[in-house]
């Protein structure tokens, strides 16, 4: 998927256009220093997603977010806020111009990446429900849910989480705790931790697997 990255500072935009290039599947399709750069990059590259900075020497981010749901040509670009302006005035104006998230600066790499990971997961679901007529409230669910990404909770880090994700995507039949932990080279509590709280996120789903004897084994199936 391509991305715009705007920002106002050069060397900003450079360390977010390296995040952006180091994320599978996302390249940088242009950068763009103030809101007009950015209009005019949107209009003419059309990109999937525009990384849009508030504070621009021309106008600010909110204007021009505005502008691109206005124009027909841009209306459809999706728009990750990255900044750091903290007024909730901001953020309101962010979240009602349909911005999908909003990054306060300085971020680390994998925060981004995970915003961009949630986004590619979104443009997957949509895909999917494209292809139907109608849509369902589980379909629903599944598509607004994945435009609000859990925080993790205490002692869990993303590092780990984006490991126990890709595993969980490597394997389609879905995963134990036991296997997971075998995959990611994690112990078992800590691998089961990790799949509970995609489960409680809404990202994966447990399926109990039942053997010839004992109980039935919690088996954990990524929903992207």
């Amino acid at each position: 998927m391509r991305v715009l990255v705007v920002d106002d500072d050069f060397m900003v935009a450079k360390v977010h256009s390296g995040y952006v290039a180091r994320t599978p599947g996302f390249t940088v399709a242009g950068v763009a220093h103030t809101g007009a750069e950015a209009l005019r990059a949107a209009r003419e590259l059309h990109p999937d997603l525009v990384l849009l900075d508030i504070y621009l020497p021309d106008v600010d981010g909110l204007s021009v977010l505005r502008q691109l749901r206005a124009d027909p040509a841009t209306q459809d670009i999706d728009v990750l806020i990255i900044t750091a302006a903290r007024d909730v005035e901001t953020v309101r104006g962010a979240l009602r111009g349909g911005a999908l998230h909003y990054l306060i600066k300085p971020f680390s790499s994998s925060a981004l990446q995970a915003q961009l990971a949630e986004f590619a997961t979104l443009r997957r679901k949509l895909h999917r429900l494209a292809q139907r007529s109608t849509a369902g409230q589980e379909d629903v669910d599944a598509v607004f849910g994945a435009r609000t990404p859990k925080a993790l909770p205490k002692g869990l880090t993303e590092q780990t989480a984006e490991l126990v994700r890709q595993a969980l995507q490597a394997h389609p039949d879905g995963l134990s705790a036991s296997e997971c932990a075998g995959v990611t080279d994690l112990s078992r509590p800590s691998a089961r931790r990790y799949l509970e709280h995609f489960v409680a996120a809404g990202r994966a789903e447990v399926r109990l697997r039942y053997g010839g004897t004992g109980r039935p084994e919690r088996q954990y199936h990524w929903r992207g």
